[in-house]
């Protein structure tokens, strides 16, 4: 070889101290002798352990022999002729080679030409490669390690196989040396100057491959073909290392050079806008933009000294630590609440109830109510008054009422829904201890609204929930006692906010859902059903015009008159409110605009004949049972969440010979239980006024049911229901017709009065009553209602059951 890469390394057993420069100068001296011929070699040999690489025949490598034994060693070796045997000893400890086991059992002799001491007392010995040797047996170990060796020759198969191995091998090894730009052109040189095969072998794993336990099994390898077989699986090995880690390094720097790049950029960009006093650091804009908006606003003076000290304290916070962007948040939200912002109130009386009846048809009395609250507000601006609560059942107007009352106000409008709200974090809010902290939702809704006095609606407030999660409706009380929210606090913002300017109107379904305290601070409004000239009127005015509107239909396209209308609240839709009616309205309304899109021409006007077509069969009709009663059968009145309803109570003998004892059935309460069994006590005790057989009463059991067995059912107003309808069973004698009636009755037979007369009313109207029986005390009530309401209905107002009883059965007055 006449030339040498520039990099040994790989061979090297020198430390960083050592001269390399040296040794280098010492390689070309070296390799630019003339050849020598060649003697027989030493059949015994000093050993040189090498603890890190595995030496090749054919070149030249510099040995760092340390200043102790290793240097005896070589000194050794140079006074008996300058040949070494180089062995690979991965076992050797720091005292020197003690056992063969240390040593591999095939090395390389070498020739030393050159010592060059070192400054640390280390030598360096410049070696030239000559052949490989076998370790026959270690004649001394310890010491100055001599062993008998022999010398065998490499084995070249006759085959094309080997050629081509060889060429892949020159091949794999100057594209892994392409890796490493220190090998230069050099190495590339050299390799293609390598005539024989084993020589490339030895050649390429002395410099290409780092692992010592790969270079060993290639030097004890005699096989030619096998040996270039091992260095080209090493090689494509340490090639598809190489390329992914190029491959790796590339999207590494890639990534780095776009990101160092865009960070330059912006870093120029910040400089010149800095220079052209257009920007500033965040925190430096964060605090004049908030110290500005403190400026231009008007806040309370605690607020104030809150937010400058935030401000102070955000400054001294790392843009990147992650409590800035809380910090600014929570003075975000100090400055964003209307803290000292209000609207005016605009309050016409004449265009507050243009409003209410636009909006609304019939529920008199609600009206009233407001204008009355509007005319108080108008008069004493500064009025709290009380808090209205609407109360009726779904789809009367509440929520409705309530929009119409922010806007004859010219207030802003928020709504929130309260059904199935479990925590009291959602109206106090959280401490800004946790993540994501936020507000309540009655601030959230003042910061929306922009003023301190918007209109809030507390939608299905009866619908709280309170378990072991928490209980919302303790917190409203500060939030809707007039006494107490002046001062609110929520637990985000930390300071007291005045809520006594906001106007809180609440709806509920059912009043007793709602809990005791809250509802003390409540002006109840009730809202009852609708009677079905009233649903028509509505339909007419209000439902039908909106649902061609939002169906694309124009007038002249779908007409439903007034009979159509009320046969649909009749016979397709019983409700206190108008949802239903509204559905059915949108029901005609699609299938009016499917005929129009398929270019049909149906006839414009929709009459009662053609709602089967729209909407299928009647769903309620005129029950005889119910409006003609057989014996045994009562109608009473109920109250429910939904508004009124009528209830059938049957009643039947299930044994003739039985002990008087009364089953009742139907998911009933303890209370309205109680009154089966106090009705059956009266009978019995008055069985010869009734003209009551009195064997028949004691030893007949007597089965009563209610229907509609899945709903529970309680109270005491169905006493004289329950009582009738015994009396009618062991008696015989049937009831009046299309009457019904309510009331609680005693041991004694009083009548005592019960509640829900408006709702009940409307429900006997609604089911095409013509009677209806109520308490002598409930008189006041009925007398309160509208005359549409009460029109065809005959009262009986009754104070003991001997006048019910003159009242309700046939052919007694």
């Amino acid at each position: 070889m006449n030339e040498l890469p520039d990099e040994l390394s790989v061979l090297e057993e020198t430390d960083e101290n050592g001269n390399e420069e040296a040794v280098q100068r010492a390689a070309e001296e070296i390799a630019s002798l003339p050849a020598v011929k060649e003697s027989l070699p030493p059949t015994v040999l000093v050993v040189f352990p090498l603890r890190r690489s595995v030496p090749f025949p054919a070149l030249i490598m510099p040995v760092l022999a340390e200043m102790g034994h290793e240097v005896e060693i070589m000194e050794k070796a140079m006074a008996q002729g300058r040949q070494v045997g180089l062995l690979y000893a991965p076992g050797m400890g720091e005292g020197g080679p003690t056992r063969a086991r240390d040593f591999a059992r095939t090395g390389v002799l070498v020739e030393v030409h050159k010592r060059i001491r070192l400054p640390d007392g280390n030598s360096n010995y410049v070696c030239r490669g000559v052949r490989r040797f076998h370790v026959d047996r270690f004649v001394k170990v310890k010491g100055v390690p001599v062993a008998r060796v022999s010398y065998p020759e490499d084995i070249y198969p006759a085959s094309d196989e080997t050629e081509a191995l060889s060429r892949n091998v020159l091949s794999l090894a100057q594209q892994v040396a392409s890796h490493n730009p220190s090998l230069g052109d050099g190495f590339n040189l050299a390799a293609m100057n390598i005539d024989a095969s084993g020589s490339l072998a030895d050649f390429a794993a002395a410099y290409l491959l780092k692992e010592s336990g790969e270079k060993q099994p290639i030097l004890e390898q005699l096989d030619v073909r096998e040996r270039l077989r091992m260095v080209d699986e090493a090689l494509t090995r340490e090639l598809v290392t190489l390329e992914l880690g190029d491959r790796i390094q590339k999207e590494i720097r890639e990534r780095i050079e776009e990101q160092q790049k865009e960070f330059f950029l912006r870093e120029q960009i910040k400089i010149i806008r800095r220079e052209l006093g257009e920007e500033k650091e965040p925190t430096e804009r964060d605090r004049e933009l908030f110290l500005g908006k403190l400026e231009a606003g008007e806040f309370p003076q605690e607020v104030e000294e809150k937010v400058r000290d935030e401000v102070e304290r955000l400054g001294m916070i790392p843009p990147m630590s992650a409590e800035y962007p809380v910090a600014r948040n929570y003075i975000d939200w100090l400055l964003e609440m209307p803290w000292c912002v209000s609207s005016e109130d605009q309050i016409d009386l004449d265009h507050a109830e243009k409003i209410l009846e636009r909006d609304h048809y019939g529920l008199k009395d609600a009206k009233e109510r407001i204008l009355e609250f509007l005319g108080v507000r108008k008069m004493r601006p500064g009025h709290r008054g009380a808090l209205l609560c609407f109360v009726g059942p779904p789809g009367v107007g509440k929520t409705s009422l309530a929009m119409a009352i922010a806007e004859s106000m010219g207030r802003s409008l928020e709504r929130m829904s309260l059904g199935g709200m479990r925590d009291e974090a959602e109206i106090k809010g959280h401490r800004r201890t946790y993540v994501g902290a936020l507000p309540g939702r009655i601030l959230q809704m003042v910061r929306r609204a922009g003023t301190n006095n918007p209109v809030i609606v507390l939608d299905e407030i009866d619908k709280l929930g309170k378990d072991f999660r928490g209980d919302p409706s303790s917190a409203l009380l500060e939030v809707l006692d007039p006494a107490q929210n002046s001062a609110f606090l929520d637990l985000y913002l930390d300071l007291s906010f005045d809520l006594s300017r906001v106007m809180f109107i609440s709806t509920a379904n059912v009043l007793e859902e709602i809990p005791g305290p809250l509802r003390d601070r409540m002006e109840i409004i009730r809202l009852p059903g609708y009677v079905t000239a009233e649903k028509v009127q509505i339909g007419r005015r209000h439902l039908l015009p909106r649902q061609l509107t939002e169906h694309g239909l124009e007038p002249k396209r779908l007409k439903i008159p007034v009979a159509t209308l009320r046969t649909i609240v009749n016979h397709y839709t019983r409700e206190a409110g108008v949802r239903g009616l509204e559905k059915a309205i949108a029901s005609v309304c699609r299938k009016r605009t499917l005929e129009v899109a398929r270019r049909k021409r149906p006839p414009v006007t929709v009459t009662s004949a053609h709602l089967e077509k729209y909407l299928g069969p009647p769903r309620y009709s005129d029950d005889p049972v119910r409006l003609r009663p057989a014996s045994g059968i009562a109608l009473g009145l109920a109250y429910t969440g939904y508004g009124g309803d009528v209830l059938e109570i049957e009643c039947v003998t299930v044994k003739a010979e039985g002990s008087g004892e009364v089953r009742v059935t139907g998911s009933l309460g303890e209370v309205m239980s109680e009154s089966c069994r106090i009705a059956h006590s009266f009978l019995r005790s008055r069985c010869d006024e009734f003209g009551i057989d009195a064997c028949a009463i004691h030893q007949c059991d007597l089965h009563l049911h209610f229907p509609a067995g899945a709903v529970p059912k309680d109270g005491p107003s169905a006493g004289i229901t329950i009582a009738s309808a015994m009396l009618s069973q062991l008696t015989g004698r049937r009831l009046k017709p299309r009457l019904a009636m309510t009331g609680e009755i005693t041991l004694t037979g009083e009548v005592l009065p019960v509640g829900g007369i408006r709702e009940k009313v409307l429900a006997a109207k609604r089911y095409g009553m013509r009677q209806v029986v109520v308490p002598e005390e409930n008189r006041r009530d009925v007398k309160l209602l509208d005359p549409n309401w009460t029109g065809g209905l005959k009262f009986h107002f009754v104070s003991h059951y001997d006048q019910v009883f003159g009242a309700v059965f046939a052919g007694r007055e």
